[in-house]
């Protein structure tokens, strides 16, 4: 139904910056809440931050307060994740996705999104 493509990842060493991008496909990003989120191999994917239709709320896990960023930019369909401050432990895969139309504000739970891509890598070591 709903398509988003996230791009940017790539391998960075430690203290590196990566800017990640969630492109929709078919549909006004803005009307929807995004998050995003990551996945390490056997691990629980993670909510890491979102952003509510509209842009007017965002939000951030405990890990990655201070160093990540979210942002709409609406003219071009997407929203970014600016990740700085790169560590090991980052690396994952890293998915954006739609909230249900019905919800505007945005939530860190993955199981209130749907229609997940394919994600991007991002590796972080020396």
């Amino acid at each position: 139904q709903l398509q988003l493509v996230e791009s940017g990842g790539g391998l960075v060493q430690p203290g590196g910056s990566l800017r990640l991008s969630c492109a929709a496909s078919g549909f006004t990003l803005d009307d929807y809440a995004i998050g995003w989120f990551r996945q390490a191999p056997g691990k629980e994917r993670e909510g890491i931050s979102c952003v509510s239709a509209g842009g007017d709320s965002s939000y951030y896990a405990d890990s990655v307060k201070g160093r990540f960023a979210i942002s709409r930019d609406n003219a071009k369909n997407t929203v970014y994740l600016q990740i700085n401050g790169l560590q090991p432990e980052d690396t994952a895969v890293y998915y954006c996705a739609p909230r249900r139309r019905l919800y505007r504000l945005c939530t860190l739970n993955p199981s209130s999104y749907r229609s997940w891509g394919r994600g991007t890598q991002v590796t972080v070591s020396s």
